[in-house]
């Protein structure tokens, strides 16, 4: 399975793929606009040194043929083929690029992509749309970059200028004269021009290092000759000019059988409001009007109806023929066994009381699972995925969280000590975890709260115990008291996390984050978390009477934090 790509992500090639030649295939288009997509060979200044690493449509390969371009194919508006240990040691980066040709934005392009196909599978891809650009004319897809062992990074990032300001930032010139025309041509080279490697256009498996081939149409009838003959088998028909297959319009042609006649030529429709003439004895009738497109004609001709009895009405045309065939990919009409009639009377074709719609796939596609390639993925707002295998840290996480796992994964009990249930049991902050390990993928939830991941790089955060999910096991954690007087017990407790890893905080609602003032006053049944570097003082309301009585405000117990400039406090809309 490929792994998906955000804007910023990078990832060693080692880990997508052993290969070292590779297949790039870049699709992005947009109404009225063409683009010009290039590879530049960066030296490790990230400079065009030479430019004959400069490959795009008037300068198609690299001088020794490790960065050549490919043109269009497999559903890629460009290809390229890299190969890696092919790449002089000066070249240190190779950044593909796309400009659009002419006037236009960025903004106005329909979702593409940038994949990287090695083996005939595809092992990595970035997908963009315009929301994710404004005014851009010139956007840096993707890198294949050089630090100790070849990497791939998602860059997604554009100058305004188009091609003039891409050039200049990667210390090019811009050159004066004209730049010639044809560039069209080049995008899409002749069949006889194409390489040997490439995928060719009726290929059913794509070459070792390319992109994976669609699958193979279903072949045209053939089209008979102006005087009726059937072309002789194994024989070529002649290529015919590119401008009259858009000029004339598709016909449905008969299939001639091997070895046998053609057939005839249907006679002309009847006029409107008369019926149709009956055929001869022993011939069977012909059709008023050919076939829909997409179904498939006989292999053979099949065997004549008798004609009606005596005081029997004429049945329609094409009564007692077997019913085509659906085309390639469709399906019968509900209720029908494939192969058999349908009945008497029903349209040919349609579905008989079955409503028409999408599918089940098509309107389950925007719950479809939402890969990264990151260790921790949110896949919605009340599930989020954990990927074992990237990292090989196990996670913790509360027990019977666990929703759903993918690949070989081990659950075991986590136990805190007799110690620790002690102080758990005593401060409330006990945790009932359970540790996962393996290389798979393991989806958490729980009583659908809303999930929050937050990753820590050295710093630390306070959560309360009845307020986490799950996180990293690398990360330290303990019970940390809080001071108070007037409140029951004394003092609060809360559990504080540090280190490098990523913990999973749930949360009642949408929460609300603000930074820490000297005047920041929060519920302790509300807070969920705060950074750890805040001072929290508990600001409680004495009275020599009881609180509960009627009319009382509830709010006798508050938190107060203060900190310098950059804390937080989260907040949510509940009271545990």
């Amino acid at each position: 399975m490929a792994r998906e790509f955000q804007r910023g992500h990078k990832a060693r090639i080692s880990d997508l793929t052993a290969g070292t030649d590779l297949y790039v295939g870049v699709q992005i288009a947009a109404p009225g606009l063409s683009f010009d997509i290039s590879c530049f060979g960066l030296d490790a200044d990230e400079q065009l040194s030479d430019d004959r690493y400069f490959v795009f449509f008037n300068q198609p390969k690299s001088p020794e043929e490790s960065i050549q371009l490919l043109g269009a194919q497999a559903g890629d508006t460009e290809s390229f083929r890299v190969t890696l240990d092919k790449i002089p040691p000066q070249i240190q980066k190779l950044s593909f690029t796309a400009t659009i040709d002419g006037t236009g934005q960025m903004s106005q392009v329909s979702p593409g992509y940038i994949r990287i196909v090695a083996g005939g599978e595809e092992v990595a891809r970035y997908a963009f749309s315009g929301s994710e650009f404004s005014t851009e004319r010139a956007v840096m897809l993707g890198d294949f970059y050089l630090k100790d062992v070849w990497r791939f990074a998602a860059v997604g990032q554009g100058f305004d200028g188009g091609l003039d300001a891409l050039l200049r930032n990667f210390g090019g010139e811009v050159a004066e004269e004209e730049t010639p025309e044809a560039p069209q041509q080049a995008q899409q080279p002749q069949a006889g021009a194409t390489p040997g490697f490439a995928p060719p256009a009726q290929a059913t498996a794509p070459p070792a290092f390319g992109a994976p081939a669609p699958a193979p149409a279903p072949a045209p009838a053939p089209q008979p000759a102006a005087q009726g003959f059937a072309p002789p088998q194994g024989a070529t028909p002649p290529p015919a000019p590119a401008p009259s297959v858009h000029a004339q319009p598709t016909i449905v042609a008969p299939i001639t059988p091997p070895g046998g006649a053609p057939p005839p030529p249907a006679p002309a429709p009847a006029p409107y409001g008369q019926p149709g003439q009956q055929p001869p004895y022993g011939q069977a009738p012909a059709p008023s009007a050919p076939p829909p497109p997409g179904y498939a004609q006989p292999q053979a001709p099949q065997a004549p109806a008798p004609p009606p009895g005596y005081g029997q009405p004429t049945p329609p045309p094409g009564y007692g023929q077997a019913t085509p065939p659906p085309g390639y990919g469709q399906q019968p009409p509900y209720g029908q066994v494939p192969g058999q009639q349908a009945p008497y009377g029903a349209p040919q074709g349609a579905p008989q009381g079955a409503p028409q719609g999408p599918g089940v796939a098509a309107a389950l596609q925007q719950f479809k699972e939402t890969p990264t390639g990151q260790r921790w993925t949110q896949q919605n707002k009340k599930m989020v995925r954990v990927d074992l295998g990237i990292g090989g840290q196990p996670v913790l996480a509360r027990q019977g969280s666990m929703v759903l796992y993918q690949g070989k994964v081990d659950f075991s009990y986590k136990g805190a000590g007799f110690s620790g249930r002690i102080v758990g049991n005593a401060t409330g902050q006990e945790m009932q975890l359970m540790r996962c390990t393996g290389q798979g993928q393991v989806f958490l939830a729980e009583n659908s709260t809303m999930l929050h991941p937050i990753e820590l790089q050295g710093d630390g955060i306070c959560v309360s115990a009845e307020n986490v999910l799950a996180f990293d096991e690398s990360l330290q954690y303990e019970i940390r008291r809080i001071e108070g007087h007037g409140i029951p017990g004394g003092a609060l407790f809360t559990m504080q996390f540090t280190g490098t890893g990523t913990i999973v905080v749930k949360t009642h609602g949408t929460p609300v984050v603000l930074p820490v003032t000297p005047t920041t006053f929060a519920d302790a049944n509300a807070v969920v978390a705060w950074s750890s570097a805040a001072q929290v003082i508990v600001s409680s309301q004495v009275r020599m009477r009881r609180n509960a009585y009627p009319g009382d405000t509830g709010e006798s117990v508050n938190l107060q934090f203060r900190a310098a400039p950059g804390n937080f406090i989260v907040v949510q809309p509940y009271e545990i």
